[in-house]
């Protein structure tokens, strides 16, 4: 099979289920395993770098962007027609995060073959073991899904049993997938730190990020924040972090008085929905209990531990 993945998740899901030789076409995105950096790739942003422009820059050149109708990201219609695949694995749920559906259908009436596409739109932890096994499915990995999908969820059962070693009330968590604006994180990330044994507050379980306003922040004051923005890497996320030291109201938060902020690589985990959405709660648990961050196992590569601030 021929296979084009235009979702860095999903691209970690073949690869994970063994069929990474079948892949022909990926997103300049898509990064892991290593490897998949060989893939041709067939898309572009036209994002500025987040190594070169702040949260606030991105969000408005965004926010122009939608505004006007145009796409953040370019397809090689060209490029995908020479590659002649028999699968093509897009997403739905978000035009910020990936290439839109409309896009690559409109891209495959170019096509001599007939491709088959599909459109992944997990909300939750559990929506991502469906996806894995949805993908299975269509690849003829039915049976590496499967031992996938058990060996994440026996690190769930035990990310469970270990969380549930401290004391309620559990830390109230504020997850910031975005800085400048500021907006809390949404679809699986506030399973993920029920999973680690947080609370989460300002959240959007199941659907988009939302915009917050610093007030309803403030009157919140968690216990605990985790930033960790849609796209960045831990370096670009530790300067998001450290602009905000200027507000008076991010220095007045309980969590930044008493240390308690831990700044994640986004791009890599926690805004990915793949295999590594467990990795992202065994670091939430690492970063909202860190007496428990000795018993939390690391896996494949080894996470790092939550950088603080």
């Amino acid at each position: 099979m021929r296979i084009v993945s235009l979702l860095p998740s999903a691209t970690e899901i073949v690869y994970a289920l063994g069929a990474g030789d079948e892949l022909v076409g990926v997103t300049h995105e898509c990064d892991y395993p290593p490897q998949a950096r060989s893939k041709t790739a067939l898309t572009a942003s036209s994002l500025p770098p987040a190594s070169t422009a702040d949260a606030a820059a991105i969000d408005r050149h965004v926010r122009e962007r939608l505004h006007a109708g145009s796409s953040i990201y370019s397809l090689d219609a060209a490029l995908l027609a020479q590659l002649e695949p028999d699968l093509i694995i897009t997403q739905e749920l978000c035009p910020v995060c990936a290439v839109s559906y409309e896009q690559v259908g409109t891209a495959i009436k170019r096509l001599r073959t007939d491709p088959r596409l599909v459109a992944l739109e997990p909300s939750s932890l559990e929506d991502v073991y469906r996806t894995i096994e949805s993908i299975g499915e269509l690849i003829d990995r039915r049976d590496a899904a499967r031992r996938l999908v058990a060996g994440l969820q026996v690190r769930e059962r035990a990310l469970r049993a270990c969380a549930a070693q401290v004391e309620e009330p559990l830390p109230r968590v504020l997850v910031l997938e975005w800085t400048d604006p500021p907006m809390g994180g949404g679809h699986w990330t506030p399973g993920l730190v029920e999973l680690a044994g947080g609370d989460p507050v300002l959240a959007h379980r199941g659907a988009d990020s939302q915009r917050l306003e610093w007030d309803a922040i403030a009157a919140a004051d968690p216990d605990v924040i985790i930033v960790a923005p849609c796209g960045f890497d831990l370096n670009a996320a530790l300067r998001a972090v450290r602009a905000l030291a200027d507000l008076p109201q991010w220095r007045s938060l309980r969590a930044v008085r008493g240390g308690r902020v831990a700044v994640v690589d986004g791009n890599a985990y926690v805004n990915r929905p793949g295999p590594r959405l467990i990795d992202s709660a065994e670091i939430f648990a690492a970063a909202i209990h860190p007496q428990l961050a000795a018993l939390l196992p690391r896996y494949d590569d080894g996470w790092t531990m939550p950088a603080r601030v």
